[in-house]
């Protein structure tokens, strides 16, 4: 298994654990800021540049589709946050509230919390691991 592949597991496994807990532990604050973040174009343009970018660099500099379950999944990551990058980049405002409120975010809040978390303990498992 390559060096980066650990390294990214390890990078993205330690954001999603820290963000899904931090989310988490103020489910109602969280809420309110997200609410209020997809409401804002200027927030949602800065937020798809710096996501795009991210996605970029994870798909250009990580592309491994074969080699075991934690390349794979690293090259997942990448790939969902570069389409998310562009989605974010390409909706009018009125689109992505209608995703925002079609994904029901305060609904499901837990769930997309604990999918985070689930995919930040079993990156750092198996880079800590490797």
């Amino acid at each position: 298994m390559s060096l980066l592949t650990i390294y990214l597991a390890k990078l993205l496994g330690l954001y999603c654990i820290i963000v899904a807990l931090a989310m988490g532990a103020s489910k109602k604050g969280t809420i309110a800021t997200v609410n209020e973040w997809v409401q804002s174009p200027p927030l949602m343009l800065l937020t798809s540049v710096i996501t795009l970018a991210i996605g970029l660099a994870l798909v250009i500099g990580h592309n491994a589709w074969s080699g075991g379950l934690l390349p794979v999944t690293v090259t997942v990551v990448g790939w969902l946050t570069l389409i998310k990058g562009l989605v974010f980049l390409t909706l009018p405002p009125s689109q992505m509230m209608k995703l925002y409120e079609t994904l029901q975010y305060e609904r499901l809040f837990f769930v997309y919390m604990g999918v985070t978390l689930a995919l930040g303990l079993y990156l750092i498992i198996a880079a800590f691991s490797a």
